[in-house]
């Protein structure tokens, strides 16, 4: 049985569409080679220090004409998840203001201290130090907390080189618990699927996820049964490639070489 026409693409931001602020060369291109076979692009960005109306006009800027309904970032998808499902708990917070913003616009309620926290949402946060740990355990020993990150990345690739992201302070907070995060919010988690395929009004499998990570992009989209693209232009050489369990259906130096022939 052949596969069904793709509709719609997952498309990766930092690493596939930008370098830091730097567009990848050819991924404007890539873009409209999407759109011109019909395909709607759903941007996607494990990154929560900006907010998705910053990456629209990023994307604009490039030459990328977005709206802001199409960007679904870590930010985004923490604050439409915990407005869901903790409508009226408190919530401390681990991140930039970018974050807080995003959570306060989506009426999320947060708490300064750490002792009335029903929630500890963890992500980036370059001010991350010994009494954020303190506060962690504060909020535990009050009586148990529910513990989620927005993304499991290690590492943010700059034009500059790789930065730390939240996955070191994912592990922290985990050998300071000596438990697992409860949840990840961002990819690879389906909850990142769920929200992109309500904004495209799809199936799964009308969909294909591009991205330049093994752990994140390319395990998401298998997870959830979608054909992927690994480019090569983020994270991942050969070599990454080679030693991972994970196969994607294609690989491609950068966006700008997706073809028509790939989708």
């Amino acid at each position: 049985m052949s596969e069904p026409a793709l509709g719609g693409a997952l498309v990766d931001i930092d690493g596939t569409v930008f370098r830091g602020s730097e567009p990848i060369a050819g991924a404007p291109d890539g873009i409209e080679t999407l759109r011109e076979a019909n395909i709607r692009p759903v941007f996607l960005s494990n990154n929560a220090t900006k907010r998705p109306s910053t990456y629209a006009e990023i994307l604009d800027e490039a030459g990328i004409p977005t709206e802001q309904a199409s960007v679904l970032n870590a930010a985004g998808i923490a604050a439409a998840y915990l407005g869901r499902h903790h409508p009226d708990d408190g919530v401390y917070l681990i991140g930039e203001p970018a974050l807080r913003a995003e959570l306060e616009a989506a009426d999320v309620s947060l708490v300064a201290d750490p002792t009335r926290a029903d929630v500890v949402l963890a992500s980036t946060d370059r001010s991350f130090d010994y009494g954020t740990l303190e506060d962690v355990l504060a909020a535990d020993e009050a009586g148990g907390i529910t513990v989620y990150a927005t993304n499991p990345d290690r590492t943010v690739p700059t034009e500059t080189g790789e930065r730390p992201d939240c996955g070191p302070i994912i592990g922290a907070i985990e050998g300071l618990l000596g438990r697992e995060v409860d949840r990840v919010l961002g990819k690879p988690s389906k909850v990142t699927v769920e929200v992109a395929l309500e904004r495209l009004g799809l199936r799964v499998e009308e969909c294909v996820m591009i991205g330049d990570r093994l752990d994140t992009d390319v395990r998401m989209g298998e997870r959830a049964g979608m054909r992927t693209v690994l480019v090569r232009s983020g994270v991942t050489d050969d070599d990454a490639l080679a030693a991972s369990e994970l196969e994607p259906d294609h690989v491609i130096d950068s966006l700008g070489d997706i073809g028509r022939d790939l989708i």
